[in-house]
Order: C-alpha cells, then structure tokens, then sequence
C-alpha cells in the first residue's frame, strides 16, 4: 500500500473531550485499527456493524489481525419484540455468554462486536446479570433441586438428552447441561450431595472427553419471569 493511501486509512486521529474519532479507514484496516485504539485505551472498544453478517466478518478479521484481543459478540434477537415466537436458545445464549464476560475483561483491552439492531435493544440491569451465575467445583456440596430450580428460572431446557445449549438433563446422580459459552456440554457425578467430577463430553456421542476443575454457569435466557 501506497504512504498516501496508509495516510487516508489513518486520517485525522482527533481528541475531543477524551474522545478519539477516526475517519477515513479501509474496511481491511478497520481490525488493525480497532486493535491498536483498544491497546492504547487499555479498556473496553465497542464495535457497532451494520448487520451480522458484517459482524462476523469483523470477529474473524479481529481474530486473524488481533489475537491477543480478546473479542465478544452480542447478537442481536432473530425475532421481533413481542414477537409469537421465542428467540432462538443459541442466540440468547450467545448473548448471555458475552454478557457473562464483560465484567471479568474490566480494565482490560477487549472489543465488544455487536450490530446496529442489538446496540437497540435493551439489556438486564449489570446487578442482575451478577446474580445469575453458579460457580461449583469438585468436592462442593450440591443441593439438587436448588441447582434445577437454578436452570429451570434462567433459561434452561429441560430434556432427555442435552445436545445444545441451554439444555439439561438429570438422571439420578448425574446431571448433564451445556452451559452458554461453552463448546461442549458438561456431566456433574454426584455422589449423594457431593460433587465427585466435572467432565465435558460431546454431543453427538455422549462420551466424555476429559475433567475440569471447576464449572461457572451463567443464565441460558435474559428473560426472567419472578
């Protein structure tokens, strides 16, 4: 690329009451300069494209150019408000998911992806976010039906067998979810109140795939009726 056309891509990088505005730039230098404005504010970049498919472009774009930024994604409904049918259990879990993250990311450089109909919509209170996520690890004593009551008032489904997320399923001592955020479904082994283990297993299979050591479920819905 020319000098000239690298100065257009950067034009007038102007301050104004703590505010950078940056105009001018090529939508392929748009993640490096995305990038570079949230290493040098060292906080929170919120990015706003048109629609999701721009979004998603934007999010592999930031992957690609910036990966030691972290970057969030907050879609937006794929219905209407008010709407005679439900949004769909993977978008509002994506969207929990990103909202789950953003207060452990505080203070550092990360970049919020979201679209013009998302930045739109409302979103739960932060203090209410805060109170809906369970932390649990092996050896924790489990109260069962606190934990199902738990899923069952923040969005998950319950079913017979868990393949996508949002949903749960509890046979005796065992209690499968696949929890928003997470690539795989997890499967808690009681042992009477106790937790014994945390293993993520696949869908497909149902067969379990390694232990972790701990687990932090976040609400699969931001509706929730009290």
């Amino acid at each position: 690329m020319e000098q000239a056309e690298t100065d257009q891509a950067t034009e007038k990088l102007i301050s104004h009451k703590g505010r950078l505005s940056v105009g001018g730039a090529p939508v392929g230098y748009q993640p490096m300069v995305l990038a570079d404005m949230a290493r040098l504010d060292g906080g929170r970049l919120v990015y706003i494209a048109r629609d999701a498919s721009a979004a998603t472009a934007m999010r592999n774009m930031l992957a690609f150019f910036a990966p030691d930024i972290p970057s969030l994604y907050l879609p937006a409904w794929d219905c209407l408000p008010y709407d005679r049918l439900s949004p769909q259990v993977a978008v509002m879990s994506e969207r929990m998911a990103s909202l789950a993250q953003l207060p452990l990311l505080e203070g550092k450089p990360h970049i919020l992806v979201t679209t013009i109909s998302a930045a739109a919509q409302r979103l739960p209170a932060r203090d209410r976010l805060a109170g809906l996520s369970l932390a649990m690890k092996p050896g924790n004593s489990i109260d069962v039906d606190a934990l199902t009551q738990f899923l069952s008032s923040n969005g998950y489904s319950r079913c017979s067998t868990v393949m996508e997320p949002g949903d749960y399923a509890v046979r005796g001592g065992i209690i499968d979810l696949f929890a928003p955020g997470s690539d795989d479904p997890v499967r808690l082994d009681l042992f009477g109140d106790t937790l014994e283990s945390i293993r993520p297993f696949e869908a497909e299979s149902q067969r379990t795939i390694g232990q972790l050591s701990e687990l932090n479920l976040t609400a699969a819905g931001e509706i929730h009726l009290d």
